[in-house]
């Protein structure tokens, strides 16, 4: 994918997989939901003091992979230091979160349930990529 593509294909509503290295251990990776514009930082929310929060605080960068499980298959990996992760999402940070994965009123909802002071978003900016669009082979 041109660099064009692969930041177009990460900005479309994927479940991303969160890849960070721990000590000791395999690297944690999990799925999670984020926001992302071409140009611009990998947002993820999460709790505070979560596993997922401690890795990435401890490592200070991580990978986050989008696909598709459709034919023809692509996917984007994005990997990065970590900017900021000491501050909870503003109610529109979360909002814009949510409601790529959530319909109207279940987003806001969703973030009325889980957004909080523990809250943290993880800014990440990407400076590694890797892709493939199986649609060129």
């Amino acid at each position: 994918m041109t660099a064009e593509e692969r930041e177009a294909f990460l900005s479309e509503v994927h479940i991303g997989v969160l890849a960070v290295e721990r000590e000791g251990r395999a690297p944690l990776a999990v799925p999670v939901w984020y926001d992302y514009e071409p140009g611009g930082e990998l947002l993820i929310w999460m709790d505070g003091g979560s596993v997922k929060d401690k890795a990435i605080k401890k490592a200070g960068r991580l990978s986050l992979v989008a696909q598709t499980e459709t034919f023809p298959y692509k996917y984007v990996t994005a990997e990065g230091p970590v900017v900021a992760n000491d501050a909870p999402p503003t109610r529109e940070q979360a909002l814009k979160i949510a409601h790529r994965y959530l319909p109207g009123e279940e987003g806001t909802k969703y973030v009325d349930g889980a957004l909080s002071d523990n809250s943290v978003l993880v800014r990440v900016r990407p400076e590694k990529w890797l892709s493939n669009d199986q649609s060129k082979a």
